[in-house]
């Protein structure tokens, strides 16, 4: 296989899990979970860890994570996995569900570190970052956005998902990622389409050899072969079935 020259993008698919709603009045981070995609491929590294807060957590939020602060007393305080992480995710996209919350949870910390003398930096130019709710809420306008939402639409299998947790949550969102972006929305249909959207396409190509006229055949890259391939996994995995088409002989 020739190279193409040119590096495959590295995305980093993230999530925190956290001991309230604001950074900004004393909330922490209690877990961090990243999933590493290479060209859109799983490549089967990851980043989690359970996070000491240095605080308590409040029951409220231990019934959405069910992270409470005797699993958490003997974790790593984040100071203890900051340069861990920092490298992890260097020069990737950084691919978060509502990135607003999680990059001023993980900024939070970061700035902390720097009142310590452990200077990062911004976190948002160590990487570039791509928000699934806002690409959601532009694809599907006044459709729920939610990652629960979104599993259903896209026929992604999240009944293992009883609580919330970084590192789940990061391994859903990957996959609703990719079929968010793989081309496959057409399968998805709120509604029927509209009468003239049905009407059927006539294309004759007796016609054109007729005319003397040939016929460009284009034949898809090996990226190209390589993203259908990942597609009808994905379908399979969401239906429990292979696609009909799948493995048949040319």
């Amino acid at each position: 296989m020739k190279s193409s020259g040119r590096a495959e993008m590295r995305q980093i698919v993230l999530d925190t899990e956290t001991t309230g709603l604001s950074p900004n009045k004393g909330d922490r981070i209690v877990e961090v979970g990243c999933v590493e995609l290479i060209g859109r491929k799983h490549t089967g590294r990851h980043f989690h860890y359970y996070v000491n807060p240095e605080r308590d957590i409040p029951a409220e939020v231990v019934a959405v994570h069910g992270i409470d602060n005797e699993k958490v007393k003997d974790s790593p305080k984040f100071r203890d996995i900051a340069e861990e992480f920092w490298q992890f995710v260097a020069g990737a996209e950084l691919v978060i569900h509502n990135a607003a919350f999680d990059m001023g949870f993980l900024q939070m910390e970061f700035d902390r570190l720097a009142t310590e003398g452990r200077s990062f930096g911004r976190l948002a130019e160590h990487c570039s970052v791509l928000d699934t709710l806002m690409l959601a809420r532009e694809k599907h306008p006044g459709a729920k956005a939610s990652l629960d939402a979104l599993c259903k639409r896209y026929g992604i299998d999240n009944s293992h998902r009883t609580l919330h947790g970084a590192l789940l949550d990061s391994e859903i969102l990957a996959d609703v990622y990719l079929m968010m972006t793989g081309g496959q929305t057409a399968l998805i249909l709120d509604e029927e389409p509209a009468e003239s959207e049905q009407e059927e396409v006539s294309f004759d190509a007796s016609a054109i050899l007729a005319s003397g006229e040939r016929l460009t055949v284009v034949r898809p890259t090996e990226m190209e072969l390589d993203a259908h391939q990942q597609m009808l996994a994905m379908i399979e995995k969401a239906s429990g079935a292979a696609p009909l088409w799948h493995g048949r002989s040319k």
